[in-house]
């Protein structure tokens, strides 16, 4: 063997010229099966909530106009009496209402459109003349006018005896109060999924710590801020929020806008018209999509917020 070959073999292996190639991982596994998990609750929780959001848009727009069409109607009661003449006592009443400033419309009904009115709770076919049957005058205010239901309640009762004004202020009251727990019980609703979102988050950052746990304690005894750790996390469960939110978020949008176009489809029809007179058109218009943006946004930002405060929390008691 020559002295170059001995040579060769006994001398030092021979250091690369350049730095060593760095192979790097994330700290937290994008595409775990728990991380796929969180997408699809915090999904289900977004499409949930937006629903919510929706139904209470949908609820307090219907019970706004009922209470303005309601506002603008009111009812003058003629109760008979012996010696009353009924329909000159109508007429009366009719021609007070009508000389008030800001009526459009006093329309008195006959007495066989009163006892028709009898008929869903009476049935039909019934005798009501041996009855007192009161008589009904409907009163509209004219588009945009305020009339003063005050005076009017005033005059009939100084010219028109027997006759009786109803505003209709306690139906007026009970829409409102319903409007008012439809909202109450859709906050509630979201408080709810929010409390359940964040439980996920909690759950799921704590098994990618458990999951990463030596690799987190090496960064943590050499030096890694708790910062730079938790920062980890909050980018991932950000970016899962985001992606679950933007799919529930979606659905609901999609939801809504199929729900308003077949609401437009069926408009004329019997279904159609009862459904638009009890919820409207189906649309929660562009304050309602802002809504579901938002929530989306939301949904995502407690998630970050949630994973790096249980970041913080466990590795404090690392320390």
């Amino acid at each position: 063997m020559t002295d170059s070959a001995m040579d060769g073999m006994t001398a030092s292996p021979r250091m690369p010229g350049g730095p060593l190639p760095r192979f790097e991982t994330p700290l937290v596994p994008r595409n775990s099966i728990s991380g796929r998990a969180l997408v699809a609750v915090v999904a289900i929780m977004t499409f949930l909530a937006s629903l919510t959001t929706g139904a209470v848009i949908l609820v307090s727009g219907a019970a706004s106009e009922w209470q303005s069409d309601v506002a603008r109607e009111v009812t003058i009661q003629v109760i008979p009496a012996p010696g009353r003449d009924l329909d000159a006592t109508v007429d009366k009443a009719a021609t007070v209402a009508r000389a008030l400033a800001g009526i459009g419309e006093v329309r008195p009904y006959s007495k066989e459109e009163s006892g028709k009115l009898l008929e869903p709770w009476l049935g039909a076919g019934l005798k009501l003349d041996e009855l007192p049957v009161p008589r009904l005058i409907v009163v509209k205010a004219s588009p945009g006018a305020t009339p003063d239901m005050a005076q009017l309640r005033r005059m009939l009762t100084e010219q028109v005896p027997g006759a009786t004004l109803d505003d209709h202020r306690g139906w007026i009251d009970r829409m409102r109060a319903m409007a008012g727990t439809a909202v109450a019980v859709g906050v509630g609703i979201l408080i709810l999924m929010i409390a359940a979102t964040i439980l996920s988050v909690t759950f799921a950052t704590r098994s990618a710590i458990a999951t990463n746990k030596t690799v987190i304690e090496v960064l943590h005894f050499v030096g890694a801020k708790n910062g730079f750790i938790a920062g980890h996390f909050q980018r991932h469960f950000l970016l899962l929020g985001l992606q679950g939110g933007s799919i529930g978020g979606g659905a609901a949008i999609v939801l809504f806008a199929f729900a308003s176009l077949l609401s437009r489809w069926f408009t004329g029809t019997a279904g159609g018209d009862q459904t638009a007179a009890l919820f409207g058109t189906f649309s929660i218009g562009i304050l309602g999509y802002i809504a579901v943006l938002g929530q989306v946004v939301l949904i995502a930002a407690v998630t970050a917020i949630t994973s790096r405060q249980t970041v913080n929390r466990t590795l404090e008691m690392i320390d």
